[in-house]
């Protein structure tokens, strides 16, 4: 009986490292999907529509006390604002419009060698307030946006990224702001650095990075593009009218 199975079910050296070798595959992949859909923020105010594409390639229509996770693209329709409070108490508020990836968002109140937070602003704007990663490792944080990567000295700051849809958007001197990187600092410091050059912004003061190759300029209050968010979704305590209606269900769609 021993002979016929082995006739019939032949296990030699190169069959068996074939079958370790996908297992490994298998462990690895499953193992990178985990990483990606780890929760790692919370929606704590809506007035619209928030949808996130996750990591897998299903999307979510987010609602108040959805879950974020590493690795979604959130993106905020016409006249939705929203805010989303991550691990490290660390918040983001998003402008209507807008669309940001949370590449990273690594924090272990344990481990801080290990934090990396890595946001992308794909279009539209946000204000920011770094969390814990931010006031012990500044230096683990970082703002990516098409014109220039934003790094953070424990800050509160806004980004608005124009691409001829900022029409509607209030300066300080009542002009349409032209396209590119708008940064206004509130708490703190950032650095504004591309290939052209780097670019030291303070609290109260402005900046503007028109592209990739051009670099980061510092503007005068008069012409600076301060990022405005409204009081019903910066402060703390949302009126039930700025909540999402859903009860906090996500709907899937794959």
């Amino acid at each position: 009986m021993k002979q016929l199975t082995s006739a019939r079910y032949p296990l030699d050296r190169t069959s068996l490292l074939h079958a370790w070798r996908l297992l490994c595959l298998l462990a690895l992949i499953g193992w990178s999907s985990v990483a990606y859909s780890q929760v790692v923020g919370v929606v704590t105010h809506l007035s619209g529509v928030l949808t996130a594409k996750r990591a897998d390639g299903s999307t979510a229509v987010l609602a108040i006390q959805s879950k974020i996770q590493q690795g979604d693209t959130l993106i905020t329709e016409s006249n939705t604002y929203t805010r989303v409070k991550f691990l490290d108490n660390g918040e983001i508020v998003l402008r209507p419009g807008s669309q940001i990836v949370v590449k990273s968002y690594l924090y272990d109140a344990e481990k801080p060698a290990q934090d990396n937070v890595a946001i992308s602003l794909v279009k539209g704007g946000l204000r920011a307030v770094t969390g814990l990663v931010g006031k012990r490792n500044h230096d683990a944080v970082s703002f990516d946006t098409p014109t220039a990567t934003i790094g953070i000295r424990g800050t509160n700051f806004g980004a608005l990224f124009c691409q001829n849809d900022c029409g509607g958007v209030p300066t300080s001197s009542g002009s349409t702001p032209q396209n590119g990187l708008h940064v206004d600092v509130a708490q703190g410091a950032v650095a504004l650095t591309n290939p052209a050059g780097q670019q030291t912004l303070g609290a109260g003061q402005f900046g503007f990075v028109g592209a990739l190759n051009t670099p980061p300029t510092m503007v005068p209050p008069t012409q600076g593009v301060p990022v405005t968010m409204p009081q019903s979704i910066s402060r703390n305590a949302p009126p039930a009218a700025a909540q999402n209606s859903s009860g906090g269900v996500d709907c899937i769609v794959q």
